[in-house]
């Protein structure tokens, strides 16, 4: 009997992209904050947390965005006909904020750099929310192809969604500030981080009720007849990490909310793969139903299962030599 590596490529994608958001989340939540701060000093600061390892984080979504053509085709040519506006624009910003972290150094209008660093951000996450958002509300589907408009994500849903992620990407910039700064920069990102913590907590209560109205499926799989009891933990379980993080705001600890705003992000990972799982075309096609064929398969998983290992080892390496304080003239250029 043939093995099924449909799990496995699910599996394999869902990490990529959680290590995606995870990592470049808080790079974009540094440019999100980036122009908010006091002092040109301060700013040399946040762009120094970051640019030894920006690059490399955004190698997570190179492979999501692969493996997505590569394993599953079929959701592959719906989902981003669907999302094409919103995933240009999430170049054009990533290009500008990439840009920036070369020029800004070199250049007499520095404060033109700094623009488009902030800017780069901001579009850039900002773009991801509403992909996101496109993404739960459902894609319309006549036959094997997307049946919508070039427009189709510009909804009310999808704006709010990205909203929720520029606020998510700031809470998590500023608790990296607070792991990699100190002094005046670090209270200044611990009071950011409590005002962003308090948004991410708005935004994740407003799609949860909005989204059970908005799907029946998801409004099914959480409340349904069958609904098991094993669901409520993750609404539980983030509701104390989020009354954790705020603790440690308070206090004088400086990786700690960083580990826990992580945690939350895992737990509202968690609770959209709870609402949409099997599918990967909401609400029409499943994994199975969308997957490359099995000979496919087998193929790219023997040069995915070299190169993963490879991505993951200079990951850890990288954060591994870059770690500890940022201090003024210890620039990365």
């Amino acid at each position: 009997m043939a093995l099924d590596l449909v799990p496995l490529w699910a599996a394999i994608l869902a990490f990529g992209v959680f290590m995606y958001v995870l990592l470049d989340g808080f790079d974009l939540g540094v440019g999100i904050l980036f122009p908010f701060t006091r002092n040109q000093d301060d700013r040399e600061l946040m762009m120094n947390s970051v640019a030894p390892i920006w690059d490399f984080n955004e190698t997570w979504l190179v492979l999501g965005g692969v493996g997505l053509l590569a394993a599953f085709p079929l959701a592959f040519a719906i989902v981003i006909p669907a999302v094409y506006f919103p995933i240009l624009f999430m170049l054009i910003g990533l290009i500008f904020r990439g840009v920036a972290f070369e020029f800004r150094h070199l250049s007499e209008r520095r404060h033109l750099w700094d623009g488009s660093f902030f800017a780069g951000s901001l579009i850039a996450t900002f773009a991801q929310g509403i992909v996101l958002g496109t993404f739960v509300q459902g894609i319309p589907v006549e036959g094997r192809a997307y049946s919508g408009g070039s427009f189709g994500w510009l909804t009310p849903f999808a704006l709010l969604t990205g909203a929720g992620l520029v606020a998510g990407y700031g809470m998590l910039g500023a608790c990296w500030l607070v792991i990699k700064t100190e002094g005046e920069l670090q209270a200044w990102a611990r009071r950011k981080a409590r005002y962003f913590t308090i948004g991410v907590a708005a935004f994740i209560a407003m799609i949860s009720i909005w989204t059970p109205i908005l799907q029946p499926q998801i409004r099914e799989r959480w409340f349904g007849g069958d609904h098991p009891l094993w669901l409520w933990p993750v609404p539980l379980i983030t509701l104390a990490l989020f009354a954790g993080l705020w603790r440690s705001l308070a206090t004088a600890r400086h990786a700690t909310p960083f580990i826990v705003a992580m945690g939350i992000f895992a737990m509202a990972y968690l609770g959209l793969a709870i609402s949409i799982f099997p599918m990967v075309v909401p609400y029409t096609f499943d994994l199975w139903q969308s997957a490359a064929s099995p000979k496919s398969q087998a193929f790219l998983m023997i040069g995915t299962l070299f190169l993963l290992p490879i991505i993951l080892g200079y990951t850890v390496y990288s954060y591994w030599v870059f770690r500890g304080k940022v201090h003024p003239g210890g620039g990365y250029h």
